[in-house]
C-alpha cells in the first residue's frame, strides 16, 4: 500500500472549510480597513503563497501584490535570526499602504527584520497579517495587526506550511507526527 502525506498527520487542526472561513473574514476586514488606500500586499515566500492566493481573492478593493523571499540560517526547525534576502520586492514602496502577508508568526525574528527593512523604504503605512500566530515561541516584541488563528506550539504543516519543503500542498493544516521529524 502506498504511503501518503495524510499518514504522517497526527491530527487535523484546520479543515479546508475552516481555513476558507478564516480567509473570508480576514479579506472582509482588510477590504474595510484599506478602503480608499493604496494597498500593496507583500507575500513572504514560500510559506504564505497558498494563503496569499486565497486572501487576495477575498479582498474586494483594488490592490497590488509583490513577493519577497528570505532565508534565515539555522538548523532545520530553529531559526538563527540571521536573515538573507533571496528575492527582493520589485515595487518602490513610497505611497503604498503595505500589508505583509505571512503564513505563521512564531519567533518573530524574520518578520521583525523584514518590517524594519520595509519601514526604511518609506511606505505610507505598514502592517502585518499572519494566518497563524504562535505567541509562546516569540523571541522579539512583534505582533500582527491581522491574525487568522492562534495555534498551539506544535509542528504544523499544510496549506503552505512545510517540513523540509514537503506537505505544503495539503489542503488542510495538521499536526505532523513527531516520528516524521524526529521530535
Amino acid at each position: 500500500m502506498q504511503h501518503t502525506m495524510n499518514d504522517d498527520i497526527q491530527e487535523v487542526l484546520f479543515s479546508s472549510e475552516k481555513l476558507a472561513g478564516i480567509v473570508r473574514e480576514l479579506g472582509a476586514r482588510i477590504s474595510r480597513d484599506y478602503s480608499g488606500k493604496n494597498l500593496l500586499m507583500v507575500s513572504i515566500l514560500k510559506g504564505s503563497v497558498v494563503f496569499m492566493s486565497d486572501l487576495m481573492r477575498a479582498v474586494t478593493i483594488p490592490c497590488s501584490i509583490d513577493f519577497m523571499a528570505v532565508s534565515s540560517y539555522g538548523s532545520g526547525v530553529k531559526t538563527s535570526g540571521v536573515v538573507k534576502i533571496v528575492k527582493d520586492l520589485d515595487i518602490n514602496l513610497k505611497g503604498y499602504d503595505v500589508l505583509v502577508i505571512e503564513d505563521i508568526l512564531d519567533s518573530g525574528m524574520t518578520l521583525d527584520y523584514i518590517v524594519k527593512l520595509l519601514k526604511s523604504r518609506s511606505p505610507s503605512s505598514l502592517r502585518l497579517c499572519t494566518l497563524f500566530d504562535k505567541p509562546e515561541r516569540r523571541t522579539v516584541p512583534i505582533s500582527a495587526d491581522y491574525v487568522g488563528a492562534v495555534v498551539p506550539d506544535e509542528f504544523i504543516v499544510g496549506y503552505g506550511l512545510d517540513y523540509d519543503q514537503k506537505y505544503r500542498n495539503l489542503p488542510f493544516v495538521g499536526i505532523l507526527k513527531p516520528a516524521v521529524y524526529g521530535g
